[in-house]
């Protein structure tokens, strides 16, 4: 014996939201439909996905504006970080993400989380460097990092 009911929202290997699927009665009266990612398949059903959808679409492009806004402040971003130095090319450790975002703040003001950095080589030689800071919503933004010996800027 099998139940209807409509997805709500994404059910990871059940369906997508607006999907109209056969579980069974207990797992949609004791999870799906208390937590709110199912309702029984009836037009009312249909109204309220269709209203949840919308505001999705609403909130999605609010977003997307958003890290827009953000990229356009980080446009042309070139970083520069001095560390110590071995013997002038090797580092004694090496630049972090930390220290990445840190003078990205300082020089756009612009708070970033480490989730959003790529870094594609480990920074522990002078040396330029790519990376691409990911804003969400399809947003990237690609910048220049400058590893410098700080004994040279001395």
């Amino acid at each position: 014996m099998s139940t209807e009911v409509m997805l709500m929202d994404g059910v990871k290997k059940l369906g997508k939201a607006g999907e109209i699927v056969k579980v069974s009665p207990g797992y949609a009266r004791n999870y799906l439909i208390p937590k709110g990612l199912a309702a029984p398949a009836t037009e009312a059903a249909k109204r309220r996905l269709k209203k949840l959808e919308a505001e999705r679409a609403a909130r999605a492009e609010e977003e997307r504006k958003a890290a827009q806004a953000v990229a356009k402040k980080l446009e042309k971003l070139e970083i520069t970080v001095s560390a110590a130095t071995v013997d002038g090319k090797k580092l004694y450790g090496a630049v972090g993400a930390a220290d990445i975002l840190a003078a990205i703040e300082q020089s756009r003001g612009v708070k970033l989380e480490r989730s959003q950095l790529s870094i594609e080589d480990s920074l522990k030689e002078v040396g330029e460097y790519a990376a691409v800071i990911d804003l969400g919503r399809g947003v990237q933004v690609k910048f220049k990092i400058s590893v410098v010996d700080e004994q040279a800027g001395a």
